[in-house]
């Protein structure tokens, strides 16, 4: 397909067709990684800095390896070590990097908006790993990359969301890719874990975890953010795996076989029994998997030489 756009910022707005181009892309690139030398020279000479202002490990760590395994040259920077500390804007950060020659920045923030932001600033493709509680659109794909090669097709599989939705950039990737692809949605939560604005997303939304577990034929279950229990949204976790932690019993008691995502780090024995995260049901150790897959499609489809490859195809 034509495949036009320069950024990666959300899922927002991605149409079936693109959403599947890009998954189709990273069945491609998932084969390279089965090689014995899992390696491409297919970005060699491009440049891509990891422009992180948060902590990340598997995000980070993702990226890199994909940046590797597609012989890209790479520049990590963290926002702990670099002129951030000292007062340095994130304009003029960006501009710093513009001037390197930068092909490409993959950008992790605390802020809604600041790979938008760098859109604005500097020339190069921005591709978004995750930004405040907007959107972390490269792990939406990576979730349904992993769902597709489950089902086959998403059209009317029931996905459920559980956990904290209010908080989660995970989330919102999820509702918007799932839905482009046919499949329903259903958010489950405490009151106070929903944002006010989930009821225009057209999902189902459950407030009884094994209502939710009737109705699913997979959860992606959010890891409970424990930096934000101060502010009273839940009593303790002990409650919470009680009412919302999703355990081997309440499973069997359905009678289905219910497929399992989480987009770590697990906090086990609170949304998760841990018996159950590693059980035959969960897909995690595939999401890790397709991540990396997922991440060589996007860097080579936002670099611009799929493009100029299509181009140099036409003009024979």
């Amino acid at each position: 397909m034509d495949f036009n756009r320069k950024h990666l910022l959300g899922l927002e707005g991605f149409t079936r067709e693109e959403i599947s181009y890009i998954l189709d892309t990273s069945e491609s690139f998932k084969e390279v990684l089965s090689r014995q030398i899992p390696k491409v020279p297919t970005l060699r000479g491009k440049t891509i800095v990891n422009l992180f202002f948060e902590d990340s490990t598997r995000t980070r760590i993702s990226f890199e390896l994909a940046e590797k395994r597609l012989s890209a040259d790479t520049v990590n920077f963290s926002a702990s070590t670099s002129s951030v500390k000292k007062g340095e804007t994130l304009r003029d950060t960006a501009r710093n990097i513009e001037a390197m020659k930068i092909d490409m920045v993959v950008m992790r923030h605390a802020a809604a908006g600041a790979p938008l932001y760098l859109t604005q600033c500097v020339d190069a493709a921005i591709i978004n790993a995750g930004d405040g509680q907007h959107e972390h659109p490269t792990q939406g794909l990576l979730d349904l990359m992993t769902l597709r090669t489950k089902f086959g097709s998403l059209d009317g599989v029931k996905v459920a969301i559980v956990g904290d939705i209010s908080h989660s950039r995970v989330a919102r990737s999820n509702i918007y890719g799932l839905q482009a692809l046919g499949a329903e949605v259903g958010l489950c939560a405490p009151p106070t874990f929903l944002p006010y604005q989930a009821e225009q997303w057209n999902v189902e939304i459950f407030h009884n975890l094994d209502e939710a577990l009737e109705w699913a034929d997979a959860l992606n279950v959010l890891r409970i953010q424990l930096e934000r229990q101060e502010k009273g949204l839940f009593s303790t976790l002990r409650e919470y795996h009680n009412l919302f932690g999703v355990t081997r019993e309440r499973l069997e008691r359905t009678g289905k076989d219910i497929t399992i995502l989480h987009p770590g780090p697990i906090n086990r024995g609170v949304e998760i029994e841990s018996e159950l995260a590693d059980s035959e049901c969960s897909l995690i150790l595939d999401q890790v998997t397709n991540g990396v897959a997922v991440r060589m499609a996007v860097l080579y489809l936002f670099s611009g030489l799929q493009k100029q490859a299509e181009l140099k195809e036409k003009s024979k």
